[in-house]
């Protein structure tokens, strides 16, 4: 990418097609649209083995994403081009393949909005991103249909021209958000007042220092900050489970 490539706003349309989704996303990493901010989500992504033969029920936890080369392989398109493919639940639309910075974003929301306790599920996270409401509610409703959620972070001097780039590949409900999705840290965390404060919220002082650590770790591995979310969550799903108020902290029980 880039070095003066700045994401500043964040454009999202629903696309009908799954090569529709290949073709937009093919044409946004040729516009210099770095991977790491390009975010899908889908339930009908076709492959070799079909969502419902290779996850099981078991394998669909609440807020557990599953990272890994795997989903690259399986659906062998531009979807495996992106960082932290994996599947989560989404209460009312079902098991969802996500991928980018939206995934590890419903992560950090697995125990409050996306838990569909308000009846809202994907609604009240899309909203607190600052997507109107309606907007949100014609995204989780074709999502729920079998269509495919694409989201774009560019420069705002650029929205235009990537909102075209969007329309011509067949996007639909396109909407502009004035800002880009949250990410865990600025760079490498520090400490636990470096963390965003929707996912210090969610996670005990201890599982701050596990997600911390493998983070970091991952981070200096990868440079590429989306997986290194998404795999320090992963850690944390692992390792401990959420109390009644939704905050990762109790320590699981080794069998």
């Amino acid at each position: 990418m880039a070095e003066n490539y700045k994401a500043e706003r964040t454009i999202s349309a629903v696309f009908k097609e799954q090569k529709q989704v290949d073709d937009v996303i093919r044409r946004l990493l040729d516009r210099g649209v770095s991977r790491e901010h390009i975010s899908v989500m889908g339930r009908n992504f076709q492959s070799e083995t079909r969502i419902a033969g290779f996850i099981s029920k078991k394998d669909v936890i609440l807020g557990g994403l599953r990272t890994g080369a795997i989903f690259g392989s399986l659906f062998g398109s531009f979807l495996s081009l992106l960082s932290g493919v994996g599947v989560l639940f989404i209460p009312f639309v079902g098991p969802i393949v996500a991928a980018g910075p939206i995934g590890a974003l419903l992560l950090g929301a697995a125990s409050g909005a996306i838990a569909g306790s308000a009846g809202a599920g994907l609604v009240s996270v899309l909203t607190t991103l600052g997507m109107p409401e309606e907007k949100a509610a014609i995204y989780q409703t074709r999502l729920q249909a079998g269509e495919f959620l694409v989201m774009a972070e560019v420069p705002s001097d650029r929205a235009g021209e990537f909102q075209l780039l969007i329309q011509s590949a067949g996007g639909e409900e396109i909407n502009t958000i004035e800002a880009t999705l949250a990410r865990a840290c600025p760079g490498e965390c520090n400490n636990s007042e470096d963390l965003s404060p929707e996912i210090r919220t969610h996670l005990s002082q201890e599982a701050q220092g596990t997600f911390i650590e493998q983070y970091n770790t991952v981070l200096r591995e990868t440079n590429d900050e989306t997986k290194a979310e998404h795999l320090a969550w992963e850690a944390v799903h692992q390792k401990y489970d959420e109390d009644e108020n939704g905050v990762w902290s109790k320590s699981k029980v080794s069998v």
